[in-house]
């Protein structure tokens, strides 16, 4: 077998050990499943068991940056063990917490849980980005889909589980079901062997940029909160959609709908969005989503029915699709050699929104804050793509940037 064979069987073997991963890791695009009886068994009530939500994507946001560092330094194998280990143990500690202590609970789940998902995300995708250097688009696509169609795999599982045995029952199952596909997946990783020998690249090449380096840039500060600007339009809805699905007219038998087929939409725009941008380069696909996201966001204050699912839906989709962006959006501007850990700082975005825009609408006392919340973060990402400029590389989004 040619050493080239080999390779692309090699490539392929990641990508699918990759997607299985981030099959099993969208827990927040599934909060909305776990809310209701982790709520009832732990004695949560509204603002409690939101905040166990908003301390996952806080400890996403660190997770993904101490996550980096590991898988740059070491290799996407010890990240992606490190995480599979924090993301069962975090489900199997909240199996074994007792019933009724719910700080105790947002503690032992939330941390260990958000810190996992992160260490797997940056290893699987920059481990995936570097066996497909040259169709970044593909992989980010391939596992960005899986990333998206997890809200619908864990709703699943958790709808059968919680109604069979319980949802403590159901943590227990998850947490090995989490050690066997990610731990055993992560074991699979491996970056490419460097068939040459690579010049070092210049510091004002712009395509070799360390954290340090990167955090000093205007770009920086504008991708992060172009990033802390997307996650209203959907993270503000997804720990209560359950039931804000019933007060717009859906059905008890069709309260978990929108999750089930926003997963759909999620993984539609994992998978589509990165190859678009391939084509149409990532400053214009990123203008796009931000429109649709402001356009969307009003149109949903007002849906219901058929309409509050098909919204939700595509408001899915075009978070997804510019979360699934970012990683692509990174090495084109900041290089590739320190993608993780660079990565993880530029994720930091959706923490930060994850934590601040919740207390910004309930500060608001108005039903529908959530929703001109998320019209007025989504236009004020859109004018922050306006002004991102390239930093002087020649990867593909500043290309992007020229010929727009």
């Amino acid at each position: 077998m040619s050493a080239l064979s080999k390779k692309s069987k090699r490539g392929v073997l990641i990508l699918a050990a990759g997607a299985a991963i981030q099959a099993l890791t969208g827990i927040p695009a599934a909060w909305g499943v776990f809310h209701e009886p982790v709520a009832a068994e732990y004695r949560l009530n509204e603002a409690g068991a939101e905040w166990v939500f908003s301390l996952i994507i806080g400890a996403f946001g660190l997770g993904c940056v101490l996550g980096g560092f590991l898988q740059d330094r070491f290799g996407p194998r010890p990240a992606g063990l490190a995480g599979a280990a924090l993301l069962a143990g975090g489900f199997a500690a909240g199996a074994a917490v007792p019933a009724g202590s719910a700080a105790v609970f947002a503690l032992a789940f939330s941390l260990p849980v958000g810190m996992g998902c992160a260490f797997l995300y940056p290893a699987v995708m920059s481990c995936a980005q570097k066996w497909y250097a040259d169709k970044k688009g593909l992989a980010t696509g391939v596992i960005g889909g899986a990333a998206g169609a997890s809200g619908a795999v864990l709703s699943l599982l958790v709808n059968g589980l919680n109604g069979r045995w319980g949802i403590r029952a159901c943590l227990w199952v998850l947490a090995g079901v989490l050690a066997v596909v990610c731990g055993g997946g992560a074991a699979l990783l491996k970056n490419p062997p460097q068939t040459t020998k690579q010049p070092a690249a210049s510091p004002a090449d712009g395509q070799d940029y360390t954290p340090a380096r990167m955090l000093r840039t205007r770009q920086y500060w504008l991708c992060v909160t172009v990033v802390a600007m997307a996650s209203p339009a959907v993270l503000l809805f997804s720990p209560i959609l359950l039931e804000l699905g019933r007060q717009r007219g859906l059905p008890d038998a069709w309260a978990a709908l929108p999750v089930a087929v926003g997963s759909v939409g999620s993984a539609a725009g994992r998978l589509l969005m990165p190859l678009l941008s391939d084509r149409l380069g990532r400053r214009r696909t990123y203008l796009g989503l931000f429109a649709a996201l402001a356009g969307l966001s009003v149109a949903f204050a007002f849906a219901r029915g058929g309409w509050f699912v098909a919204g939700y839906t595509a408001l899915t989709f075009c978070y997804s699709g510019q979360a699934a962006l970012l990683p692509a959006l990174g090495t084109d501007l900041f290089g590739m050699p320190h993608a993780g850990v660079n990565y993880g700082f530029l994720a930091l975005g959706m923490s930060a929104g994850g934590l601040a825009f919740p207390l910004a609408a309930r500060a608001l006392h108005w039903q529908l804050a959530r929703h001109w919340v998320a019209v007025a973060a989504a236009a004020a990402g859109f004018v922050c793509l306006l002004a991102l400029r390239p930093t002087g590389g020649k990867g593909g989004f500043d290309k992007s940037l020229r010929k727009n």
